[in-house]
């Protein structure tokens, strides 16, 4: 007798090896992750992230001690080197701290992600139906809240020690909304980074080497005219130049100027570019 006679004889066989789970059907047929999902499970990926930072207070000692550190060094050390005097070189120091402690800040991103990688903590996402986006971007959203604090206390400290804005609040507060956009940006080039490092040693090494030659060869602390020639050439096209420059125009000035175009359009290439990057990166390890 044949296996299909078999089969046939045997009552329910057919039917136990044609039967199609409901479940397995519901998920075959589920579409794609909308928009308003992806945000909603961003969200709740940056809230255990939230929850995470809570219980390790360490991870806020980047964004708490060295704004306040590098504020007061930065300006007693080189303040009456640079402009004469401490109070006259806080409105060309205190934005350029303020894009400095950001950016750096946003290194720490790739380091925590090529942490939960080796971890395993992203094995856990391979079951659940969420967007690919969600896991990456979770984390960064969360990161806000530490550029945020990072920016506020280096804007606290400055008026501390004699730092007055000419653009009032609103020119205080735009400054402070474009550094905080321009590290989520920047936040997917060390994302990237830290899926296809090896060890997250390697991650913070490699973005360390990247970011502080880029913040400190700008004109974040000295001006460009004092500078020489290639080096000046550099610091003009230098991505950071442009932050610390639009920063300035909006806190002293409260005007948006041509820089803050330029530093935004910069920030949406990076976007576009790094974002794509990291998720199909880290697809690779799911």
């Amino acid at each position: 007798m044949s296996t299909a006679t078999l089969d046939q004889a045997r009552p329910g066989v057919g039917t136990r090896l044609t039967a199609v789970d409901p479940a397995i059907s519901v998920a075959r047929a589920r579409p794609r992750t909308t928009l308003a999902e992806t945000v909603s499970q961003t969200l709740s990926i940056a809230w255990r992230a939230l929850k995470k930072m809570r219980r390790n207070p360490e991870q806020f000692f980047d964004v708490t001690v060295q704004p306040l550190l590098f504020t007061a060094m930065f300006a007693y050390l080189f303040g009456g080197a640079i402009s004469g005097s401490v109070q006259s070189y806080l409105p060309l120091m205190i934005p350029g701290i303020v894009a400095q402690t950001v950016l750096t800040t946003c290194m720490s991103t790739g380091v925590q992600l090529r942490e939960d990688l080796d971890k395993g903590v992203f094995d856990r996402f391979k079951s659940l139906p969420i967007a690919r986006l969600a896991p990456l971007a979770g984390p960064m959203t969360a990161d806000l809240i530490r550029y945020l604090i990072a920016a506020t206390l280096t804007f606290a400290m400055g008026m501390a020690i004699g730092y007055r804005p000419g653009g009032g609040a609103f020119g205080v507060l735009g400054a402070i909304v474009l550094a905080i956009f321009t590290g989520w940006s920047i936040a997917w080039i060390f994302t990237f980074i830290g899926t296809i490092a090896r060890s997250a040693r390697g991650v913070q090494g490699f973005s360390m080497m990247i970011m502080f030659p880029m913040t400190f060869l700008s004109n974040a602390f000295v001006p460009v005219r004092t500078l020489p020639g290639p080096l000046a050439a550099f610091v003009k096209v230098n991505p950071v130049s442009h932050l610390v420059s639009a920063t300035r125009d909006l806190a002293n000035y409260a005007v948006i100027s041509g820089e803050v175009g330029w530093t935004l359009l910069a920030c949406l290439a990076v976007i576009v570019i790094f974002a794509p990057l990291s998720v199909y990166s880290y697809k690779r390890h799911m």
